[in-house]
């Protein structure tokens, strides 16, 4: 540990990085939530933990070190704050700064599991709310969302995908409204610093659920932050002899005391629908060469009696390991003249296995993260003589969180017996096992481009073949032109790995996702489960391919597939925009309201504006919906509701269509008043398209 951390630290300062230095590392830190594990391990756990500290700090950084979730962390090292809300957190000493380190944006997926979405209103009112209360500092987890290539997955059964619902995607794209409403809390934060540093809040209350946390400095500055902690009603509250309006659970943000430009819940920036589309490149023709699962390579196998731990074995070298055995059957059983099958029962301490027997695959089992023990019970077709069992055991991600990782188990630790023998219950686990690390396509590296010639490929219709189990499969594409993130669709397949140019993409399987996906309101505490999308669909069906790992022409693709899928059926897509929604009433809050030298002087209202905006090397095609006045629905399902301008669409189409991106002002004057004394707000729905070979106005504001 020590070694490690010196080495790290070494070379950061060889390159001048932490600000002591004049460089941009501010912060450092040691341990990652070890309190919960510290706290179990008694004080054996404290005495590491106050050895880590000291050690850290004893490296001269110049910069202060902290400890996220660990309360006594030792001074002069910062204890800090994770989890979705950190607004009653306080660290365990006066003079230390209040610091969240992991806001988190959304949560992991797990293959089986739906997707977890975190509704921006609810994550910009957390954060409102620690600032309010005289937070320092907040960073995000994920900010950037990413994808766990190879079989880096952290915990058994996450998915490759680890997207997190964060504002920039996992192709790096930005996804609205989450990036665009974080930026404009974190301008109206700004706004508010001269006074934020100046002072701590003087809290006054407006009504049951409701707050007003004012800062002012001896300068004269004054902010305020208007609070509604009710998750089902808004409020009307009272500030300074003035009337507010504050949305159910939901935070008002008034740089100057008076004016606000910034509402929690309100959303004006654009909601952007992303879409996968086909890129039409072919995948030349598919080979496929079968795993050699009868014969043993006796150079790379051992014996032992009973049931090995798959990881000790593996040395997570690989996923795989073959537990074989085989059982002799009497020609006098019973089975054999029309009798019941025997039952073969294997349990496994996870995560997945696939049973063999005399070659043919006679089954699978899968365990899930919140359960990786299972049991496999299925009818096996055994006849008189020696009958080869081969179970392939499968681990699907190590552990990463909690202690004692070294008593994690995983692989076929049984007991494996059969049932229903004329003898009755035979108990095989005690008996001579043979194992094999990896599979033979792995030994001989198929997946490489340099040694893809060393074994026969089969050509051939893949639909005339029977579906296999245990199936390499390879093929050749060419890059398609732009820039757009693209990713292999795996429809059709089951569960494997993916290879580009020898580069592992990671773990797929297309395993459907259980859950409950009624809906989600953003108001009230959230959790991973409140707000699910994606039951009854494959958990993740598309995987990520950097356009760097890829050569113009002749990329060599390699699938390892284990139940038996469709190949043929794979399709390369690019993540694109496909179409802009945004939604602003008249008098949503807007930043460009507030001047402070304009404090108690009347001055005129900045309408607020509309902003649509496609991807670079696309312009609006078409203005799907378009009303103001009282519309209804959400990005996707928008309707007229009983007031709509008539003009909606031709003052929409007039300032959009062709541009990448544009602005219309939500006034009267643009549009008309189709119901005077009527609360109006604009909803449009435009669509993005590729820009054609003609030229095209980069924007327009009007």
């Amino acid at each position: 540990m020590q070694g490690f951390t010196e080495k790290i630290v070494g070379l950061m300062k060889s390159e001048k990085l932490f600000e002591s230095q004049g460089g941009p590392i501010i912060l450092s830190q040691i341990e990652n939530e070890y309190g919960a594990q510290s706290k179990l391990f008694g004080a054996a756990g404290h005495n590491y933990m106050t050895w880590a500290a000291n050690m850290a700090v004893g490296l001269g950084t110049g910069v202060p070190w902290v400890m996220c979730k660990e309360e006594d962390a030792p001074d002069p090292v910062i204890n800090t704050c994770n989890g979705f809300y950190c607004d009653s957190f306080a660290p365990n000493k006066p003079y230390k700064p209040t610091i969240w380190t992991e806001a988190w944006s959304g949560w992991f997926s797990e293959f089986g599991g739906p997707i977890h979405q975190r509704p921006v209103q609810d994550l910009a009112y957390a954060v409102a709310r620690f600032i309010q209360k005289g937070g320092s500092f907040v960073n995000y987890y994920m900010y950037h969302g990413g994808t766990n290539f190879g079989r880096t997955a952290g915990g058994p059964f996450i998915t490759t995908s680890y997207d997190y619902d964060a504002p920039l995607d996992e192709y790096g794209l930005i996804r609205q409204p989450k990036y665009g409403h974080l930026k404009e809390l974190h301008r109206a934060i700004k706004m508010c610093e001269r006074a934020l540093v100046s002072a701590d809040p003087i809290i006054t209350s407006l009504g049951n659920f409701q707050q007003a946390y004012v800062y002012t400095s001896e300068s004269g500055d004054c902010s305020a932050f208007l609070s509604n902690h009710d998750s089902k009603s808004a409020a009307r509250v009272m500030f300074n002899n003035m009337h507010y309006n504050l949305p159910p659970w939901s935070i008002s943000i008034l740089p100057d005391c008076r004016n606000v430009v910034f509402n929690t819940a309100k959303v004006g920036v654009q909601t952007s629908q992303m879409e996968m589309l086909p890129t039409n490149i072919q995948m030349l023709s598919w080979e496929s060469y079968d795993e050699d699962i009868t014969s043993l390579d006796d150079s790379s196998t051992i014996t032992a009696p009973g049931l090995l731990e798959q990881i000790n074995v593996t040395r997570d070298s690989t996923d795989y390991l073959w537990y074989k055995t085989s059982v002799d059957i009497g020609s006098s059983e019973s089975f054999l003249r029309g009798g019941e099958l025997p039952t073969l029962i294997v349990q496994s301490t996870g995560h997945a296995v696939h049973i063999f027997i005399n070659g043919q695959l006679s089954g699978s089992s899968f365990g899930t993260r919140e359960s990786r023990r299972f049991t496999y019970t299925g009818k096996v077709n055994l006849h008189a003589g020696t009958n080869r069992i081969a179970l392939l055991s499968v681990a699907v991600g190590l552990p990463n969180v909690g202690g004692h990782f070294e008593a994690w188990n995983t692989g076929i630790l049984g007991p494996v017996a059969l049932h229903g023998l004329d003898q009755g219950k035979w108990d095989l686990s005690w008996q001579k096992w043979t194992y094999q690390v990896g599979l033979k396509g792995e030994a001989m590296n198929l997946v490489s481009p340099n040694s893809i010639s060393s074994v026969d490929w089969m050509r051939g219709s893949l639909a005339a073949q029977k579906q296999q189990p245990l199936t390499w499969h390879k093929t050749l594409f060419n890059a398609p032109e732009g820039d757009e993130p693209l990713a292999l669709d795996m429809e059709g397949m089951g569960k494997g790995q993916i290879w580009i140019n020898g580069q592992s993409i990671g773990r797929y399987w297309t395993a459907f996702a259980n859950g409950n996906c009624n809906g989600c309101s953003y108001a009230g505490g959230f959790r991973p489960p409140k707000c699910q999308v994606g039951c009854g669909q494959p958990t993740q069906r598309v995987y990520h391919v950097p356009r760097s790992w890829l050569k113009p022409m002749q990329n060599l693709l390699v699938i390892f597939e284990e139940l038996g899928g469709d190949p043929s059926r794979i399709s390369l897509v690019k993540r694109s925009v496909s179409s802009v929604c945004a939604e602003v009433a008249e008098y949503h809050p807007t930043i460009k309201n507030w001047h402070i030298e304009s404090y108690g002087k009347a001055e005129d209202f900045q309408s607020p504006k509309v902003h649509l905006r496609c991807n670079p090397g696309q312009a609006i095609s078409s203005i799907k919906f378009a009303s103001f006045g009282t519309p209804l629905g959400t990005c996707g399902s928008y309707q007229e509701g009983t007031c709509h301008a008539t003009t909606s669409y031709s003052v929409l189409q007039k300032k959009c269509i062709g541009k990448q991106r544009c602005a219309v002002t939500i006034s009267n004057s643009n549009f008309g008043d189709p119901c005077p004394k009527v609360l109006k707000r604009l909803s449009v729905e435009a669509v993005c398209a590729p820009i054609a070979s003609t030229t095209v106005e980069p924007n327009s504001r009007g």
